[in-house]
């Protein structure tokens, strides 16, 4: 993983982390009736739009470092098809190039035949 997308995704786990245990602490500050749930429960939902927000950041710079460096993760079928073609073609070529049937630069010569144009 790309040292941004890991900043980002080490950022979003500690806002979540730390979010989720807002969210408990709200829960039991409520129900024991306290005086600190109301305002656990308006800094939670906050936290949570926040923690969101920086799961996003994870996708997004991921999505950036990629278009940018030119990483595609796994090539798309229309990629692996190009690729088959061609090798099929360079194998065809190399066997018609063996049988001497191949329409290349030319036959093959011997050592022998060096001397003449």
């Amino acid at each position: 993983m790309p040292d941004a997308v890991r900043t980002a995704a080490v950022r979003a786990v500690l806002i979540m982390s730390f979010t989720i245990i807002q969210a408990m602490v709200a829960f039991l500050s409520t129900l024991t009736g306290s005086w600190l749930a109301f305002p656990m429960v308006l800094s939670s939902v906050a936290s949570t739009v926040v923690a969101t927000w920086a799961v996003l950041d994870v996708w997004v710079t991921r999505q950036v470092w990629n278009q940018r460096h030119g990483v595609v993760s796994v090539p798309s079928s229309s990629a692996r098809q190009i690729r088959r073609e061609r090798r099929r073609s360079r194998r065809a070529e190399r066997a018609a190039e063996r049988d001497g049937t191949g329409a290349g630069i030319g036959p093959r010569r011997s050592a022998g035949d060096l001397s003449r144009a």
